[in-house]
């Protein structure tokens, strides 16, 4: 480990974690294009854009499957395994499922150290023991990037699948874990980051969905659910809007955020995926009236985060027990707006409402 310690991962990667993915509207352009799937079993395909795909088996039993790898966001091997295992895991949480098996993906320098890529498999070992799922086997590839992640399937109930696309009017919208990871990652790798902002980060980026999903399925009168990562706070907004046909409105200071992440924006650690996110969503939100929004706090909800939390839309009467049980579980859940009715495109409405 003595070895490893002195290398320093972010530096060998142009963009680290979720924030490296592709721009979210070059990626809705192609999977438009794409033929739909005609199969009665496929209970969640790729045309809405969910978290993971639901293939039913039995009567009573479907499959949940999720891919998702990316680059180093922090130095530590070890730390970028959990990290990046938390992150494939959270997919299958975030549709109610139960994680059971899980695929490795690597991609690493062929003249790189084995040292890195043990310790970075082994911290990825350490957050799927943690959620009781077997890591099967895997696949590399050589790449002059550093790339880790997982293959996860999981079960779940056909009856119980939790989507982006089921929203109702009235709900209240509930986040499971603050953002501002993309922001302080990034500080990270210009060197500019606080200790304290980065280990805030990494304590969020480590803790799995697992207590949050099983309190929600747990729960009466959750509507729809979606993780927030790489499209950040407003562009998974978005899909749970749009996906559900309704307008929802989101209180700005209401959201919880990592210590850090609005210094982090200051010294202008701005993440490209953070600018494709705000390409992505502004144009379909707009501020309430008499609002005023300050640019630091606005430039975050575009923040893409890796192993965010839980967007939940959930009925208002059974909010404060279910924010309450989330609590109670150590999560740091708020309450951050509320679905106010059917989205009105045609009539120039927005889909998503700041306040």
């Amino acid at each position: 480990m003595a070895d490893t310690a002195t290398v320093r991962l972010t530096q060998q990667v142009k963009a680290g974690g979720c924030a490296s993915k592709l721009a979210p509207g070059s990626l809705a352009e192609v999977l438009s294009r794409l033929p739909r799937q005609n199969d009665r079993n496929l209970l969640v395909g790729f045309d809405t854009s969910d978290d993971a795909g639901v293939y039913r088996i039995a009567p009573d039993l479907a499959v949940v499957q999720t891919v998702d790898f990316f680059t180093p966001l922090v130095d530590d091997p070890f730390t970028f395994g959990q990290i990046a295992a938390t992150n494939a895991l959270s997919d299958v949480y975030a549709m109610g499922g139960r994680p059971l098996t899980a695929l490795s993906i690597v991609c690493f320098p062929q003249d790189g150290d084995l040292d890195i890529l043990e310790q970075i498999m082994r911290g990825g070992l350490t957050k799927m023991e943690e959620a009781n799922c077997i890591v099967v086997g895997g696949h590399s590839v050589r790449d002059t990037e550093i790339k880790f992640g997982y293959a996860v399937t999981g079960l779940i109930h056909p009856d119980h699948v939790f989507t982006n696309t089921g929203a109702v009017a009235g709900d209240i919208l509930i986040l499971t874990k603050p953002i501002g990871t993309g922001v302080i990652t990034t500080a990270l790798k210009r060197g500019v980051a606080e200790q304290a902002w980065v280990k805030n980060a990494v304590r969020s980026m480590t803790t799995l969905n697992r207590a949050a999903s099983e309190v929600i399925t747990a729960a009466t009168g959750v509507h729809a659910m979606t993780d927030v990562t790489g499209f950040g706070l407003m562009g998974h907004g978005r899909e749970l809007a749009l996906g559900s046909g309704m307008t929802i409105e989101i209180l700005v200071d209401q959201i919880p955020r990592i210590e850090g992440a609005l210094d982090a924006i200051h010294l202008g650690a701005i993440p490209a995926g953070l600018l494709a996110n705000r390409d992505f969503a502004e144009c379909v939100s707009a501020d309430a009236p008499g609002s005023q929004i300050p640019h630091d706090l606005r430039t975050l909800l575009y923040d893409p985060q890796t192993a965010g939390g839980l967007l939940i839309s959930v009925a208002p009467q059974d909010a404060d027990a279910i924010l309450a049980s989330l609590r109670s579980a150590g999560l740091n859940a708020a309450m951050i707006g509320s679905v106010l009715g059917p989205y009105l495109a045609g009539q120039g409405a927005p889909a998503i409402l700041l306040r």
